[in-house]
């Protein structure tokens, strides 16, 4: 009554809840903020960083089989107990068109698969190993092996052009246009760092330019007797870049035989000459380098059609082996699935 006795004649009291309605409003924004906040924060527990996953991976201890058979410490055993010297990959280029397993059921995430124990020939697990799906910048093995087979002298000065620069993903590089490397540089480049722009001007400086490129890498696709591996150009960018897990295990045994594949992919970093100043550049497989891990070849691939992709051969616990994981969901996630077969295999 004593409020009503304050208005002015002709003017209503506001009913209670018009009165509440903007700290209604207030409050319910701040539970909405508070909701995106969880979901951002799922987010991006449920795609950790490579760094978060790297954290994780243990080190390899010196006494502690124990630590071997745990889900942290497999992760290193698979590598770390091999024999010095590298089987000879033949077998596993003789390996069966279509892959069985043996005894393996590993939860890995990516969706196209396969282990071969190099040596044996033996398939020790696949998932949908024989599906043709983009490959991305693994196709970078095969430009490798064509380049490399074509002898050409590894000084001389190539120059980045136009003609490099990504157009269909927009692509970062770290290679400016007029930028002047050498073939070996390049290569460097193309397999450690996975630099787009240098596998292109590698393939335009191939004999013949691109055209005779294309045909080598036909050539070497039915010399290995792929029938399911189709590469349209040096990159990866395109996704009509195809292969197979069971096809790509064979590449890598292909590209092994290469002792300048081996070094590049095998080493953490490296010191490239561009434009006459050297620059250190980081291999995109992380797990290279690291300690406990064995690695003798490897190699990355993302687009977003083939997802993230890996291969590489490693040694561990008397056992060299060929893994190719095929459109895994993320980065993390691909160092996930290499650390569950590595625990595997250590077992």
């Amino acid at each position: 009554q004593r409020v009503r006795g304050l208005l002015q004649p002709g003017e209503r009291l506001m009913p209670a809840w018009k009165l509440a309605l903007p700290a209604l409003l207030l409050a319910l924004g701040g539970l909405l903020a508070q909701a995106q906040a969880k979901v951002n924060a799922g987010g991006e527990a449920g795609d950790e960083t490579e760094s978060a996953v790297l954290a994780a991976l243990p080190q390899p201890a010196a006494s502690a089989p124990e630590a071997v058979a745990s889900s942290a410490s497999a992760a290193q055993a698979v590598l770390q107990a091999a024999s010095p010297a590298a089987p000879e990959p033949t077998a596993v280029l003789a390996a069966p068109a279509r892959p069985t397993t043996s005894g393996w059921r590993l939860p890995v995430n990516a969706r196209h698969a396969v282990v071969i124990e190099e040596g044996s020939g033996r398939v020790l697990m696949a998932k949908d190993a024989d599906e043709p799906v983009p490959i991305a910048s693994l196709t970078k093995l095969v430009t490798a092996m064509v380049v490399l087979d074509a002898r050409q002298d590894p000084q001389e000065q190539l120059r980045i052009a136009d003609e490099d620069v990504d157009r269909l993903k927009h692509s970062a590089s770290h290679l400016k246009v007029g930028s002047r490397l050498p073939r070996e540089a390049a290569l460097k480049l193309a397999l450690l760092s996975s630099e787009n722009r240098a596998a292109s001007a590698l393939a335009r400086a191939y004999p013949g330019g691109l055209e005779a490129f294309r045909l080598a890498v036909r050539r070497k696709l039915q010399g290995l007797g792929l029938q399911h591996t189709v590469i349209q150009e040096p990159t990866g960018l395109s996704p009509e870049n195809v292969s197979t897990a069971s096809e790509m295990a064979r590449i890598a045994a292909a590209a092994s035989r290469y002792a300048e594949i081996n070094a590049i992919t095998s080493a953490s970093r490296a010191k490239v000459p561009v434009n006459g100043q050297a620059r250190e550049f980081h291999n995109t497989n992380r797990l290279v380098g690291r300690k406990g891990w064995d690695i003798l070849l490897s190699k990355t691939g993302y687009t977003e059609e083939a997802g993230r992709c890996l291969t590489m051969r490693m040694k561990e616990a008397g056992k060299a082996v060929t893994v190719v994981l095929l459109d895994a969901d993320g980065s993390a996630q691909r160092l996930k699935d290499a650390a569950a077969i590595r625990r595997s295999l250590g077992r």
